[in-house]
């Protein structure tokens, strides 16, 4: 085993490891919210690119479930 510890303390500290992982990305998807503006921020972007890439690209987008049709 890594380090010279048990299987146990190897297996505890990992799955302490990866709950808190979990917490923390729980916590800042509730708290921050960074999914909210994405289809604002699809939009702010593809309005840089020429007429006929943004009909494709918002094509797909809508089309895979990402970009809300507006």
């Amino acid at each position: 085993m890594p380090a010279g510890v048990t299987w146990g303390q190897y297996i505890a500290f990992s799955s302490a490891a990866m709950i808190s992982m979990f917490a923390g990305s729980q916590i800042v998807h509730q708290y921050y919210k960074p999914l909210r503006d994405l289809n604002d921020y699809i939009n702010r972007e593809l309005k840089s690119l020429p007429d006929n890439v943004q009909e494709k690209i918002r094509k797909e987008l809508q089309d895979e479930g990402v970009l809300n049709k507006s």
